[in-house]
């Protein structure tokens, strides 16, 4: 068994204002992510100026913490909705769902492209391989908070965490760390640097994650509101990705069958 590393999940207090590890790492992934796109568009065939690049990111932000949090609402905990309305905005406090985040990207990229007058799948090829910089800081804040725990293990590597009671457990904020960030951005900026055609890009992007994170959910509890949802081991993460998976070949196939250019 590995000690769990019980940080305080308050990076900074100044006075009653309270800076969280949590938010931390959203800033840290929105950074890494801001200088990583604009090293891309030095690549004149995505067509993207700095000035549209720093746009982009200020759309997605606001996509990925209004979605995320609307969707952890409407998909993992309504009740927040009549029992603890207030605790709606508290999003440092994590709560956070990840497919709720991408349709907040979807959404807020769509009105990017109308302003710019982009095409939507190349800006999507454009922004993916970043996106798992920013699932792998926020699987730190997820362990920091010492929140969405493994299940119990015998496996060496697992831990006590100070809310899970008395039972060692899969540390599987990491393994979504490893497979959904590292992993997953390692291929995508591997893959795009060979100019694939348009679409692809975010194909592997949808089946890579998909794959990744319903293989973690076989070593995470389920949310607590939630349990199982279906045959006492599918939980409502897996069933999310189940159509980002069937989304993700469609649009391998077509990529690969059509083979548009990857220029936005």
């Amino acid at each position: 068994m590995i000690h769990y590393p019980e940080i305080n999940p308050i990076a900074l207090s100044l006075g009653p204002l309270a800076i969280r590890w949590y938010g931390l790492m959203y800033l840290l992934g929105i950074s890494l992510g801001w200088f990583l796109l604009h090293r891309r568009c030095r690549d004149k065939d995505y067509g993207f100026t700095q000035e549209e690049v720093s746009d982009l990111i200020f759309y997605a932000s606001l996509g990925v913490v209004i979605g995320g949090r609307l969707g952890y609402i409407l998909f993992y905990d309504t009740a927040l909705i009549w029992q603890a309305p207030l605790d709606i905005l508290k999003v440092w406090q994590g709560g956070m769902s990840f497919h709720g985040g991408l349709l907040g990207v979807l959404a807020a990229s769509a009105l990017f492209c109308r302003k710019y007058h982009k095409a939507f799948m190349g800006v999507m090829d454009f922004i993916a391989p970043v996106v798992p910089i920013g699932l792998a800081f926020g699987r730190l804040g997820n362990f920091i908070n010492g929140e969405l725990w493994g299940r119990v293990t015998d496996m060496p590597w697992g831990m006590i965490f100070p809310t899970g009671g008395p039972f060692v457990r899969h540390p599987s904020q990491l393994y979504e760390f490893l497979l959904e960030g590292v992993a997953l951005f390692c291929l995508l900026w591997w893959y795009s640097s060979r100019k694939p055609p348009r679409m692809a890009v975010s194909a592997l992007f949808l089946l890579g994650y998909s794959v990744a994170r319903i293989f973690c959910e076989f070593f995470r509890m389920p949310d607590v509101q939630m349990g199982f949802i279906a045959f006492d081991w599918m939980t409502m993460g897996q069933l999310l990705c189940l159509p980002m998976l069937v989304l993700g070949i469609v649009l391998w196939v077509y990529a690969h069958k059509r083979k548009y250019t990857l220029r936005t």
